[in-house]
């Protein structure tokens, strides 16, 4: 049966509801907001409480820590600054980060420190936007020295110590060996964080006030930011990382006075920001629909087409397809789409119901955020459980897989 809900099926908006509410009902996801859009409509669905133990019920402006599916968003300041030809993509970025100038790499991934070789070249802004820049979040490193030391300098967030603020960050940064050569591989996370650094200080601006005036003011998006104001913390749910071993609920991060309530020292490209259904939307349908928001242009066509296509050689492809396979163990399944553009995951092959093409990613905090542009959709789920257990995983696999059912071609 068909309806008038923008290309998608009644009996499969139906199960798109089942669904969620049969996650929610287990007792293992509190509560999810999820948006559907495609052809000028949006459905939504919001189900559950803001809280495990009940409270307020989650609402279409609920606002959630984003974490990993900010990449795909705060890559759109760089994005600005390419367009405008204040950066080129082949631009040497010790131009802007000295700290960042005459790298070492290590000898090998798992080697001590002082065992590096000179960097055969300088790091150069396009490495950084593919995050092919030298250095990375490494789940099969860790255990290593080089990780040790990334963790110990509080260069990565999760941590109990807040990261540094960006400069003091930067020189933590440049005092460690890269673990790769520049533009040799993908590794995830640091580069998005190393942008927000670039971006600062190209601009002479916050990043933060940088992406606010130039991308989330003309796309509205007003609940977007670093932190939640004092009038919007009712809005946000406590964040929940579950006991691996017994499931049982601790909160990993409150609403009042928590992490998110006050400006940070460090504005994370790449796991920073808190926002909602209808901001993330906005982002993703002008990403569909080439750079254009109700007819005023926030970015470039082919500036566009750089970020959500595929930006990796062949081999750096290889490579990421067997990270991603050979840990979907610890992965719970996120990074299964073969490439990267800047800031997104690409699919470069189909292994599952969405097809090539589709980019974005999806965050520890539970989120996940893609378009489409073969069927013109944006599909947006968002919940407040971690993935230190698979649970928000399996609901992130689940939506996908009936909204593309629901998909009315």
């Amino acid at each position: 049966m068909t309806s008038n809900n923008g290309g998608f099926t009644d009996e499969g908006l139906r199960k798109v509801r089942e669904v969620l509410t049969r996650h929610v009902e287990s007792g293992r996801i509190p509560g999810v907001v999820a948006l559907i859009g495609r052809g000028g409509q949006t459905h939504v669905e919001a189900i559950g409480t803001m809280r495990h133990d009940g409270g307020a019920p989650m609402g279409r402006d609920t606002i959630f820590r984003m974490a990993s599916t900010s990449k795909p968003v705060t890559m759109a300041a760089a994005a600005v600054l390419l367009d405008e030809c204040r950066l080129r993509l082949d631009d040497l970025v010790q131009t802007w980060l000295p700290e960042l100038a005459d790298r070492r790499v290590l000898k090998r991934i798992d080697g001590p420190l002082d065992d590096t070789v000179p960097a055969r070249r300088p790091i150069t802004v396009r490495d950084v936007l593919t995050s092919t820049f030298g250095l990375g979040m490494d789940i099969t490193a860790l255990g290593s020295p080089i990780m040790g030391a990334i963790i110990e300098n509080g260069l990565t967030p999760d941590l109990p110590q807040p990261m540094p603020e960006p400069d003091e960050w930067l020189r933590r940064l440049g005092t460690l060996p890269l673990m790769h050569q520049p533009g040799e591989r993908w590794q995830y996370h640091i580069a998005s964080d190393l942008l927000g650094v670039l971006v600062a200080r190209v601009t002479g601006q916050s990043f933060e006030s940088f992406l606010r005036e130039r991308v989330f003011g003309p796309l509205g998006m007003t609940d977007t930011g670093f932190h939640v104001p004092a009038e919007k913390i009712d809005r946000l749910p406590a964040l929940y990382a579950p006991d691996p071993q017994t499931g049982e609920f601790h909160v990993w991060d409150e609403s009042a006075d928590g992490r998110w309530s006050r400006p940070p020292a460090f504005p994370g490209g790449g796991g920073g920001l808190v926002s909602t259904v209808d901001d993330y939307h906005a982002y993703f349908r002008m990403l569909l629909d080439g750079g254009l928001h109700g007819g005023e242009r926030v970015l470039s066509r082919p500036v566009v087409e750089l970020m959500t296509t595929n930006r990796l050689t062949p081999e750096q492809t290889a490579l990421r397809e067997t990270l991603a396979k050979d840990n979907v163990h610890l992965s719970y399944g996120q990074g299964q789409h073969g490439g990267w553009g800047l800031g997104s995951a690409v699919r470069t092959y189909r292994g599952d119901y969405a097809p090539v093409g589709q980019f974005g990613w999806d965050g520890g905090s539970g989120t996940s955020t893609y378009a489409d542009p073969e069927h013109g959709l944006v599909g947006i789920v968002l919940t407040q459980v971690g993935m230190t257990v698979p649970d928000s995983a399996r609901l992130i696999h689940d939506f996908w897989t009936t909204v593309y059912q629901a998909v009315d071609a």
